[in-house]
């Protein structure tokens, strides 16, 4: 499932109205009904953890939803000089 379709099925499965999760992250109900109908593309890492704090989702996996990688994982990517990126490969081939 993709994360906008997703965060929609989560609020209605929740009985959170779309005005009400807008106010609670701090974004106006035309932008997250834009987002949850992928008008819009799926926004920022720090809005999706609001969005995830709210809907009491796991905020990896709706990064992932949203095709975003978190960003403290991505600094140890960067900090291990390529080193985590070689070894999540390598264990990728072993699920194959």
């Amino acid at each position: 499932m993709k994360f906008g379709p997703h965060v929609r099925e989560t609020r209605e499965a929740k009985k959170i109205g779309l005005r009400e999760l807008a106010g609670r992250v701090d974004v106006e109900p035309a932008y997250l009904s834009k987002i949850e109908r992928e008008i819009f593309p799926p926004p920022s890492e720090a809005l999706i953890l609001k969005i995830a704090n709210q809907l009491g989702e796991d905020p990896d996996r709706l990064l992932a939803l949203a095709g975003k990688i978190p960003s403290d994982v991505k600094d140890l990517i960067i900090q291990s000089e390529g080193q985590l990126a070689k070894r999540l490969r390598e264990w990728a081939d072993l699920g194959t």
